[in-house]
């Protein structure tokens, strides 16, 4: 079992930069995937990153590749989000999710994932 909890996000103006975290506890942390996820107002839940357990592989949605960059601490059990450029529409609530398997599913479904954040609010004005 593993347990997520976010860092407090921020309010920023376009072309700012903000840094999430998520630290995690429980059961063999390291050999969980792990992802965020964020989700605006009226909108559906989308996948923005993924590192793949015990590697420093990485995945990323196109809309945010080349401006955030995903890493893990496995000595601290933090998951940490960089996020650089922000423009408005990274407008939303961010969440930290984890996950031992997918059995078939694919890495942006939310369906997949067995442990949530409670998430964290981040707020991109132009």
């Amino acid at each position: 079992q593993v347990q997520l909890v976010e860092s407090e996000g921020g309010s920023v103006e376009a072309g700012g930069s903000l840094r999430l975290s998520c630290a995690a506890s429980g059961y063999a942390y390291s050999r969980y995937y792990m992802a965020w996820f964020r989700q605006a107002p009226e909108k559906e839940r989308e996948g923005v990153a993924l590192i793949y357990p015990g590697r420093t592989t990485t995945s990323y949605a196109d809309s945010v590749k080349g401006r955030f960059t995903l890493s893990r601490d496995n000595a601290k059990n933090t998951l940490y989000l960089q996020m650089n450029s922000l423009q408005p529409e990274d407008t939303g609530m961010y969440y930290c999710a984890a996950v031992y398997g997918y059995g078939g599913k694919r890495w942006t479904d939310p369906t997949a994932y067995d442990y949530w954040g409670q998430g964290t609010q981040v707020t991109v004005s132009s």
